[in-house]
């Protein structure tokens, strides 16, 4: 079942460098002038960059602005901590920043980003025992 999180933003173009800093794709069948479909993982997980004035045409409720008021994160998953620096390092260098000090649990590690546009993207990995058998079954192991 696809998965689509649409996100509003200021200009277009320099979402869509961003986006395509971290790794991600554009897919040119869903993207004008006032939307790009941005692949995070194909084949059901994708972004909608969606520029503020046709964004809103699909709600009456006013938008707010996620650098002052966030009110979603948006959190994906590596194989590795080394892939989550690598995405964080690749989102700084496309315009992105990263407004907080790294989680670290041992089972689980977690950096955030923003978007240009102060969108929350979080990127972490979490050990595969602790995804089965749970955080504490790993959390010993790390002591």
């Amino acid at each position: 079942m696809p998965m689509f999180v649409n996100l509003p933003v200021t200009d277009l173009e320099r979402a869509k460098t961003f986006y395509t800093a971290l790794g991600f794709t554009i897919n040119p069948m869903f993207t004008d002038h006032n939307a790009a479909c941005v692949v995070v993982e194909d084949p059901h997980n994708y972004f909608m960059l969606l520029v503020r004035d046709f964004f809103q045409t699909f709600t009456e409720l006013p938008i707010g602005d996620p650098a002052v008021n966030p009110s979603v994160a948006t959190a994906i998953f590596l194989d590795s901590r080394e892939l989550v620096d690598q995405a964080i390092a690749n989102g700084i260098s496309g315009g992105g920043a990263e407004p907080g000090a790294i989680a670290d649990y041992g089972f689980m590690y977690q950096r955030t980003l923003t978007d240009p546009d102060g969108n929350i993207i979080e990127f972490g990995w979490m050990d595969p025992k602790a995804q089965v058998e749970g955080p504490e079954h790993v959390a010993d192991m790390h002591s």
